[in-house]
């Protein structure tokens, strides 16, 4: 009898570890810096196609290398989707990624394949987006204003308290544009047109889509972003005008990691070889973000605003991706521009 509930005993064990494998192998949680309903509808389509219970944390990219981080010695996460690869490439560089070369690598052209700092596939580009503002035309036309059309011309004293960004200590966004300025004007003078700017901008936001958002609502009259969440605005019949700045821009490419250690590493690698493939990139458009998608064969949306077709810098994704520069560039803003008054 003893015998008996020994082997019973050891049954029930083994049955229960296995069901508990069983379950683990059927979940991944998702880390995602993209729109929220670009999340929500990958995370949808993925677990449906493969059976997987997803869960899903939305936060701008700041914030969820900042919770990556805190969640190092036990990761919650399982991969990071979305989001400008400025965050990613600083995960990367400080061990918080997975290298992971996808099957579905060679679909994505050359440049997106592994642009992250380490150059040790951490991260992979899944698509581009360019740094511009919108402009409410209503209250432009209320306002009786001259469309602007470049960087300087938001600091001219008629857009007092009409123009919005993210903050950089929580927005890629944010950081982008910082690092876009530096990289065109030099440091120094970067600072001396935020100084400028500061004195118009209404409200930093915590994200970096929010100012176009309320761009198309009527909350402020310019909003800085990436121009392909002011357009899905835009397409939702909102009236805003897209402006690519006539000095050139910066831009982003959207990141996807896997986190070092993660509890669901075969779904997290299945993730993202389905975020990779055609499929997985033309979720963006069926929720209207028209972002150009790095996979060769994904279909291009017709509202996507192209690199060629923009007076793009040459945007230096491996220095301003090192902690490095973010650090340095962050830091500053908190210490000069951040404490101002308006």
């Amino acid at each position: 009898m003893k015998r008996l509930l020994f082997i019973l005993s050891l049954a029930i064990i083994v049955f229960a570890g296995m069901t508990q494998i069983v379950q683990a192998e059927g979940r991944l949680t998702m880390y995602c810096s993209a729109q929220g309903d670009w999340c929500q509808k990958a995370a949808e389509t993925f677990g449906k196609k493969y059976d997987v219970k997803v869960s899903m944390t939305r936060n701008g990219s700041g914030s969820t290398y900042a919770k990556i981080l805190a969640e190092k010695d036990n990761p919650r996460g399982d991969v990071w989707y979305g989001g400008t690869l400025d965050p990613h490439s600083q995960a990367g560089v400080n061990g918080l990624l997975e290298s992971y070369k996808s099957s579905n690598l060679d679909k994505i052209a050359e440049p997106y394949r592994n642009p992250a700092t380490s150059k040790k596939n951490h991260s992979t580009g899944i698509y581009i987006g360019i740094l511009g503002f919108s402009v409410n035309t209503d209250l432009l036309k209320d306002a009786k204003l001259a469309m602007p059309k470049c960087w300087a011309d938001l600091t001219k004293p008629e857009y007092k308290g009409m123009v919005q960004i993210a903050s950089p200590q929580s927005s890629g966004t944010a950081y982008t544009a910082l690092a876009t300025f530096t990289q065109m004007f030099g440091e120094d003078k970067a600072f001396e047109y935020l100084k400028k700017l500061h004195n118009n901008v209404g409200q930093y936001t915590k994200s970096g889509s929010a100012p176009g958002k309320n761009a198309a609502r009527g909350e402020t009259m310019v909003g800085i972003g990436f121009l392909h969440d002011h357009g899905k605005e835009k397409a939702k019949g909102f009236p805003l005008e897209l402006v690519a700045p006539c000095e050139g821009t910066g831009y982003e490419i959207g990141g996807l990691s896997i986190i070092k250690n993660a509890r669901n590493m075969a779904n997290a690698k299945k993730f993202v070889d389905w975020a990779l493939s055609k499929e997985g990139m033309e979720i963006a458009a069926s929720v209207q973000s028209f972002q150009v998608p790095t996979n060769i064969e994904a279909a291009i949306p017709a509202e996507a605003i192209r690199a060629e077709d923009v007076n793009m810098i040459d945007y230096d994704f491996v220095k301003y991706g090192s902690e490095k520069a973010r650090k340095a560039l962050i830091g500053r803003w908190v210490k000069e521009i951040k404490p101002l008054k308006r």
